[in-house]
């Protein structure tokens, strides 16, 4: 660049070239019209075998160099650009979604499910049951229960990962990625698989979404009935008439004894902190059983949709293969 300026600051004619052309001694240096510039500058060029000409016409390569350098840069962001939103587009977002949504549902359900059934039957040896033989079903029962949470939530996990692969490989922006756009009859046969097991298995969750609901019922009218031995706390006679009874929920065998509780002793039950954990953990897992129906809702929908999708393009000559 300052070769560039120098031709560009510097004009030197011809006859100047010349007169110049040999070696040039200090004192002729003041018998020409040209500057201590101009004679070093012809110097480099006379001994390198270059001239302004040549000057020029390389700075002019440079520019168009940087400028191809430049269109190469703005193309590779360009197709970095593309690039992404191709990746993006082929996301399926309904089955990422409804992954999400039965992850979360499921750890609310599994885990709030599991404490509160430990709880519970803490609550039933301590205020219902003097006897081990009275709820010694119970206590089965509810360690079976807890067995089944542990192999839900590893169904669960596996099942909404390979739901999530499928939703990924049927997604028609991520066949066209591929250059994949005829539909197998694998594939088909794949989806299909899924719809149904999916739509038993919102069918079968829809029943544990209800039966999950009624802990949540007892301990709401647990609750309920305390608030109302608070507000006839004047009377005790009153009071003593209010009682929850568990056997008549099916927890406890109908010969247990006390199988209740009543007035004072209810509501000191209700006042416990085993009460209000056990409350608020039937009601987390309560939730989380809705949120994985709705899962499971969103899957069907979205299977089914990719299901439609393969049964285009088939119908359109695109093809099955086998």
């Amino acid at each position: 660049m300052q070769g560039e300026l120098t031709c560009k600051q510097e004009s030197v004619t011809l006859k100047e070239v010349v007169h110049l052309a040999i070696y040039i001694r200090p004192s002729a240096v003041r018998e020409t019209l040209l500057s201590p510039q101009k004679i070093m500058l012809l110097r480099a060029h006379f001994t390198s075998g270059t001239s302004c000409g040549s000057c020029r016409t390389n700075a002019a390569g440079r520019r168009r160099s940087s400028t191809q350098a430049r269109g190469a840069e703005e193309e590779g962001q360009s197709s970095f650009y593309e690039c992404c939103m191709r990746c993006l587009g082929g996301v399926p977002y309904a089955s990422l979604v409804a992954t999400l949504l039965c992850f979360s549902g499921i750890a609310l359900f599994c885990g709030c499910g599991h404490q509160a059934l430990t709880e519970t039957e803490r609550l039933i040896e301590t205020y219902f049951a003097r006897n081990l033989q009275d709820y010694i079903t119970l206590a089965y029962l509810i360690e079976y229960f807890q067995y089944v949470i542990y192999g839900l939530a590893t169904f669960f996990f596996l099942y909404c990962i390979a739901l999530l692969a499928e939703g990924f490989y049927t997604t028609s922006v991520a066949r066209q990625t591929f250059g994949e756009f005829r539909s197998t009859v694998c594939g088909r046969c794949l989806s299909t698989m899924f719809i149904v097991i999916t739509y038993f298995l919102a069918v079968i969750w829809l029943l544990v979404f209800a039966l999950s609901a009624l802990p949540v019922y007892f301990f709401y009218n647990m609750a309920t009935t305390c608030h109302t031995i608070n507000m006839l706390s004047e009377t005790p006679s009153s009071i003593n008439q209010l009682c929850v009874d568990a056997r008549q929920y099916g927890l406890l065998p109908w010969n247990t004894v006390p199988g209740k509780a009543c007035g004072m002793t209810l509501s000191n039950v209700c006042s416990t902190r085993e009460f209000f954990l056990t409350y608020d953990l039937y009601i987390a897992a309560f939730a989380g059983a809705g949120i994985t129906l709705l899962a499971l809702l969103t899957y069907v929908v979205s299977t089914t949709y990719n299901f439609a999708v393969l049964r285009y393009l088939g119908r359109k000559g695109l093809g099955p293969r086998s």
